[in-house]
């Protein structure tokens, strides 16, 4: 896994061993970004469910002038830290090694222009971080949300109750990127 676009280009990245994570392969990253593109220069980039940092220092290394970056697992947070120094991000990186309701209730004080949503499948998390995110109206008016699913159907019906949008679906092998705007 590496670093595919902006300041850090070809950075290799550190990962994350075993089966509790599951990184974003690099054609969705790359796809996920070519999509995104003109909203990243200078925005505030949220990723949730962090991994190995991949995505939001992606996002660092594309313009983002911040990102925040949650895994509950210590080992995933020990990862991050180490591809912040190796990238040498430091500067505009916050980390929280902590589950993702407490950030959003108790971490974040700014409006997020870019939420990435990539938590463990067979779950409903993206979706009641969705929710939470609605409630608090942490996110910009203009701002988007992107959930990294394998199961489109479920995470859709249960958006649909919320205030927001679906704005384009796209599928890469078993996984689909859903973006959203809040309405």
């Amino acid at each position: 896994m590496r670093i595919i676009a902006g300041k850090a280009r070809g950075t290799k990245l550190y990962t994350l061993e075993g089966e509790n994570t599951r990184p974003t392969l690099d054609r969705v990253k790359e796809s996920l970004f070519n999509i995104i593109q003109n909203k990243v220069q200078d925005a505030i980039f949220l990723d949730l469910f962090s991994g190995s940092g991949a995505i939001g220092l992606e996002a660092i290394s594309r313009g983002a002038k911040k990102a925040i970056l949650c895994d509950k697992s210590k080992e995933a947070c020990e990862i991050i830290n180490k591809n912040i120094q190796k990238t040498h991000f430091e500067q505009y990186v916050e980390v929280y090694n902590s589950d993702f309701k407490t950030v959003i209730l108790n971490k974040i004080n700014e409006k997020i222009d870019i939420i990435y949503l990539d938590p463990p499948y067979q779950t409903n998390y993206a979706v009641e971080a969705v929710g939470m995110i609605l409630e608090k109206e942490c996110i910009q008016k203009n701002g988007i949300i992107i959930i990294e699913t394998d199961n489109k159907d479920m995470v859709i019906k249960e958006l649909e109750n919320m205030d927001c949008e679906i704005q384009d679906i796209r599928k890469y092998g078993r996984a689909y990127l859903i973006f959203l705007k809040r309405i």
